[in-house]
């Protein structure tokens, strides 16, 4: 299980954040702590604040007398209702909280259901209750607690390089921004790739694209990027959402210093050979295409195909999940290239000819051409190549996600928090 607080000066809107998921029917007011009861027994944003006023107004000079934490446990946990209830109040107590007004809020709006605190950390007289070694401390009660209930260790977890979370987005299952927030900002920290095109390809497995859009402001170009979920088809699912929404590491500027530092590291990346040979081997051993790929994916390769209307393969990108590296089959040699792909499936060419070098065609397509085919950024988005086959929806399953020693987040929690801290920059400006 683990534990995120947050402290801060707006009661008002830590309150309204939890009220609204439970307006939305993904929430609900799970235990309260010395807060005044309605008769109905219904809670409201300012019948919750009147419990926590005379604490606020006899506060001293706390300049964050606000508590917000949340409590995670493993998205493979069963916690009940009332297992909930006794770890909020076991934590409180644990951690110096437990006679203070406190609301409890049980979020399901995530895969991972979780609940979120609300409260303050300063007793009736005003004065601040300590925080000392919070963090430290907080982590030994989460383990106590994980002990206690049976839950799935948060240090185990994140010590096991296999435990890996996150999945495809499900534009069915909704949240989408959230789903698409959890698998964006991780994949540059744990993936390198050269280009645009690439990366677009390495999205792609997470059912998301991204367009490059341009503007002019004040006579200044502006460049950025917009993503959207896709469907089974690879078509757009969703309305577009601003890379800012996402976070400095999703927007254009910060992705092209991206792109520029993996092509150092990829230049000397031990597993490029591994690679190669293990492509080859695939050659001689399939008979087509499909199961051409699914050699790959048994070996933690996924390989992205890019075709034009025509059906002709202009570009082929493979994801090395196991060095975490994206490749374009132009930067791994001639016989890796687009136009030998081309040949081979849909000229009826023999599956051995790359691996016997006998390609020599003069006009193969370069890496530029691979990531660049004009009027059409989604071409290899089509039905037929990024539809998720059997094989591939059984390669998420099995190995549980692609993002090793990643936490699931509340994104909107994060953007909350964010846009707190924001304004309380500004106040001090």
């Amino acid at each position: 299980m683990i534990a995120k607080i947050g402290r801060g000066s707006n009661l008002y809107g830590a309150l309204a954040y939890n009220q609204l998921k439970v307006e939305k029917g993904s929430g609900q007011v799970l235990y309260t702590n010395k807060i005044i009861e309605t008769p109905d027994g219904s809670y409201a944003v300012g019948q919750l604040l009147r419990s926590f006023e005379p604490y606020l107004l006899a506060n001293r000079k706390t300049e964050k007398p606000v508590l917000h934490i949340s409590l995670n446990p493993d998205p493979n946990d069963k916690v009940s209702d009332e297992q909930f209830e006794e770890l909020a109040q076991k934590y409180m107590q644990e951690m110096g909280y437990g006679e203070q007004p406190f609301v409890v809020f049980k979020h399901t709006d995530l895969e991972r259901t979780h609940i979120h605190i609300v409260s303050v950390c300063v007793d009736e007289d005003g004065k601040k209750i300590s925080d000392k070694f919070e963090k430290r401390r907080s982590m030994d009660v989460c383990r106590e607690l994980e002990k206690e209930y049976c839950l799935i260790s948060a240090i185990e977890k994140k010590q096991n390089p296999q435990n890996q979370i996150f999945m495809p987005v499900d534009y069915n299952a909704g949240d989408i921004k959230s789903q698409m927030a959890s698998v964006i900002r991780h994949l540059p920290k744990n993936y390198k790739f050269e280009g645009f095109g690439a990366y677009n390809a390495l999205l792609s497995l997470f059912n998301i694209a991204t367009e490059e859009v341009k503007g002019e402001f004040n006579g200044i170009t502006r460049q950025g990027l917009i993503y959207f979920a896709l469907n089974e088809k690879g078509e757009k699912a969703s309305n577009p959402f601003k890379a800012s929404l996402f976070g400095k590491q999703a927007g254009y500027v910060q992705l092209q210093q991206h792109y520029a530092q993996s092509k150092e590291l990829l230049k000397n990346e031990p597993s490029k050979a591994l690679l190669k040979t293990t492509i080859e081997m695939s050659f001689q051993e399939a008979s087509d295409e499909r199961e051409f790929k699914k050699r790959l994916l048994e070996r933690r390769i996924n390989t992205v195909v890019r075709r034009n209307g025509q059906g002709r393969v202009y570009g082929i990108t493979f994801v090395d999940h196991s060095s975490k590296s994206v490749w374009n089959g132009s930067q791994l040699g001639k016989n890796f290239s687009a136009n030998v792909f081309n040949d081979l499936w849909n000229n009826d060419n023999k599956m051995d000819q790359p691996a016997k070098g006998n390609v020599n065609s003069k006009d193969k397509i370069t890496i530029d051409e691979e990531i660049k085919e004009p009027n059409n950024l989604f071409g290899f988005l089509v039905k037929e190549d990024l539809s998720y086959s059997h094989e591939e929806s059984n390669f998420f399953k099995f190995f549980g996600g692609l993002l090793s020693n990643a936490k699931a987040e509340d994104y909107d929690e994060e953007l909350f928090t964010n846009q707190i801290k924001n304004k309380a920059r500004r106040k001090k400006r």
